[in-house]
């Protein structure tokens, strides 16, 4: 079973091996509002933890998704690019931004868990 951890800025990562796959939570786009427009990282661009790794444009504003951990991107999610309110409908599952292969496992221990995060987003 994957593991999920948390940012405080309110991405998430599936790890699964040395892969992990990052979206944003489901409170992030709801603050969003409806998305119109993401663009993904290609394929092999290396990112550290806190670099920039896509761009979300809602009817609100534009945000940047930061690489939760650091890594090599394997894949970006292409189906955004046609259907970017994915993001919207899927946060948490098929409106992902991207998978890396994990350069350093250990600054997961840095993230949030589930219950860390549902505890955090309750002080906000």
């Amino acid at each position: 079973m994957p593991v999920i951890r948390y940012t405080k800025d309110h991405e998430w990562i599936s790890v699964d091996g040395d892969i992990g796959t990052v979206g944003i939570s489901d409170y992030a786009q709801s603050q969003l509002g409806d998305v119109v427009y993401v663009e993904v990282p290609e394929p092999g661009k290396t990112v550290a933890a806190g670099d920039e790794l896509a761009v979300v444009e809602s009817v609100k504003a534009a945000s940047e998704v930061f690489a939760p951990v650091s890594g090599t991107v394997t894949e970006g999610n292409a189906a955004l690019a046609d259907d970017p309110a994915l993001v919207n409908r899927a946060a948490q599952s098929d409106g992902w931004f991207a998978r890396l292969k994990l350069a350093n496992p250990a600054e997961l221990d840095g993230l949030m868990d589930q219950a860390a995060y549902d505890a955090y987003l309750a002080t906000l």
